[in-house]
């Protein structure tokens, strides 16, 4: 991969992730700004609040203190809070009041009151620290140091414009008796949202546009940087086994040969291939330990994935005007799915294997791989629909395989601030799968031949259908498992609705006006002889050719 290629991706990603976390900030400022509109305020559901003393005071109150350009207070251009309540006795009247924290504590001195310390509004629940005291405080109403107040009888609301200094928020009974219970509601508004709003929105799009075209170049980069992949050219190299302890492995006891008995009726194949080899000697604790070694590639698949919904969106529009999908964007995000799956395959999604996954997006000897063929014609309309319409019967199975399962109970759920919380059971079918399977080769030293096909079938499922939605087809995925190994894409050539199939082993493509039998050998056709499709060899071609042992026409691999 090219090093100036994957820094634009890495900063585009960044970039980008910056600009959404500004735009979602202007979102909710938006929102926010929305909500006080017509001079209105941001407020708190009402709530009685009930102590057994003569005051209820707020938390101290400290606003900016620093004086604004020409003796102009900063506070008070940044909004103004609200507080309307009423007692809870209708016979009783309320004062609300707002002062100084230093006239406060000395009219409260000596006086029994309460400090509210923390509100929680869902549910509601209100703590307080009383503070002791022995007399009886004066009627509030008659203090003069109050910046503002309101007193009377039902219901009482001052609003007061914010001001540099240290505050206290003052509740009593007008006739300063004991206890004190209030409904009340707090808000506030403030002036600088707006500014706010615009500020964070135009920085937000401004790193968006930097970002996604970095994504875009970088992506198509590395696409290109890629062996060019297509109808007449050559992917890479198969996996070919690897060797353990001197004992070679060849794919054993999987090889080609007819389709399996799972595979499609009608021969009927889908032209995302998915395989995965599972490894003879399997060390029986590494797969405990797999998930923490993936780590490093963890960290870049996030970049890779943030980059494959960029280039996707970009894609898709593409496809909606031009009705092809950029080839170097379609490289970039087939290698995207396929480096993830490598790791899959490696750690969580089978552990089949105990090599570590390369860090590229090109097709490698892994005995991981994933292919898919391009298109060289997509449907305009369907790109509208494929992704959050049509693949919705998919999505939920997926979401059946992939997701955690929810259980309600009374073993399983508990109550918490008044809400019934459900717990999740913390492992999807395919991870109960996996887990079962590393138990019995922790113990037994062998991996179940029967479960890893399952898990291959499953696994094959998803990454169709994370091929329809990521807009690579236009073929819906099939409802069946196809289990194993090997996909049945890679035993039968694959049928497409856009350009004539690929010619027969051993046959060269005809140019216009010349016929197949005047096309001639794989000797006449340009470039090195083995160049095969996308998705690797066409059944056409001899097994023993595209394994690189030879073959009527090719001699043997050195």
């Amino acid at each position: 991969m090219k090093p100036g290629r994957i820094v634009m991706l890495v900063l585009g990603t960044l970039a980008a992730l910056l600009g959404l976390g500004l735009l979602a900030g202007a979102g909710f400022t938006g929102w926010a700004n929305y909500q006080q509109r017509d001079g209105g305020y941001f407020t708190t559901p009402s709530e009685r609040y009930t102590v057994d003393s003569y005051a209820l005071t707020s938390p101290r109150l400290n606003v900016m203190t620093d004086a604004g350009p020409a003796g102009v207070d900063p506070a008070a251009a940044a909004g103004s809070v609200m507080l309307r309540g009423s007692a809870a006795d209708s016979a009783q009247q309320i004062f609300i009041g707002i002062a100084p924290q230093a006239d406060v504590a000395a009219y409260l001195s000596g006086v029994k009151h309460s400090e509210l310390t923390e509100v929680r509004f869902s549910p509601f629940r209100a703590e307080y620290r009383d503070v002791s005291g022995t007399k009886p405080p004066a009627r509030p109403a008659d203090q003069k140091f109050w910046t503002a107040s309101a007193t009377g009888a039902g219901s009482q609301e001052l609003k007061w414009d914010l001001r540099s200094g240290n505050w206290a928020v003052v509740i009593m009974n007008a006739d300063a008796s004991s206890p004190v219970s209030v409904d009340l509601r707090g808000g506030a508004r403030s002036d600088l949202l707006w500014p706010i709003f615009l500020g964070l929105l135009i920085g937000g799009i401004v790193l968006l546009a930097v970002g996604v075209p970095l994504i875009v170049a970088g992506a198509a980069g590395l696409g290109r940087g890629r062996p060019p992949q297509g109808p007449g050219q050559q992917p890479g190299a198969p996996y070919t086994g690897a060797s353990y302890a001197g004992a070679p492995y060849a794919g054993a006891p999987y090889s080609a040969g007819p389709l399996p008995s799972g595979a499609p009726p009608g021969g009927y194949v889908y032209p995302a291939r998915l395989s995965g080899y599972l490894d003879p000697q399997l060390s029986r604790w590494l797969w405990l330990v797999k998930w923490f070694l993936a780590i490093p590639h963890y960290i870049v698949l996030f970049f890779l994935w943030f980059a494959f919904v960029v280039t996707t969106i970009v894609a898709g529009f593409a496809i909606l005007f031009t009705g092809r999908y950029p080839r170097s964007l379609f490289n970039f995000n087939v290698g995207v799915i396929r480096w993830s799956w490598r790791v899959a395959f490696y750690s969580y999604a089978a552990i089949g294997t105990d090599q570590y996954p390369p860090f590229t997006l090109a097709r490698t000897g892994y005995p991981a791989d994933f292919d898919v063929d391009y298109p060289e014609k997509l449907s305009h309309g369907l790109v509208l629909v494929k992704s959050w319409l049509l693949a919705i019967p998919h999505l939920l199975i997926v979401g059946v395989l992939t997701g955690t399962t929810r259980v309600w109970g009374s073993r399983e759920g508990y109550w918490d601030d008044g809400q019934w919380v459900q717990q999740n059971a913390g492992i999807s079918l395919i991870g109960l799968l996996v887990l079962i399977a590393g138990v019995i080769l922790l113990f037994t030293g062998q991996y179940w031949r029967g479960l890893f096909d399952l898990l291959m079938g499953l696994n094959r499922w998803i990454y169709r259908v994370i091929t329809y939605v990521a807009l690579m087809r236009d073929e819906y995925p099939p409802f069946h498992l196809d289990m194993g190994p090997t996909d049945p894409g890679d035993l039968q050539p694959v049928p497409t609705a856009g350009p004539p199939p690929a010619p027969a082993y051993g046959q060269q493509a005809p140019s216009p006006g010349q016929t197949a039998a005047q096309a001639g050998t794989p000797e006449q056709q340009p470039g090195p002889p083995g160049f095969y499709g996308i998705g690797g060899p066409s059944a056409a071609v001899p097994p023993e050719v595209h394994e690189g042992r030879g073959g009527p026409e090719v001699p043997p691999r050195p």
